[in-house]
């Protein structure tokens, strides 16, 4: 997943709803972190 949108050769420059329905199935909030799980399975922790 990671890869993959790596090699994407856009930008995005304002929120797509469909994408991230299609995509993430969850966001999981903490105090200092968001875990975004993808549908794929891969889980991505972004620092706050």
């Amino acid at each position: 997943m990671t890869d993959f949108l790596n090699e994407q050769s856009y930008e995005l420059e304002e929120y797509d709803e469909q994408l991230v329905r299609r995509l993430i199935e969850k966001v999981t909030v903490f105090d200092n972190k968001l875990t975004v799980e993808f549908k794929s399975g891969v889980e991505i922790d972004v620092l706050i």
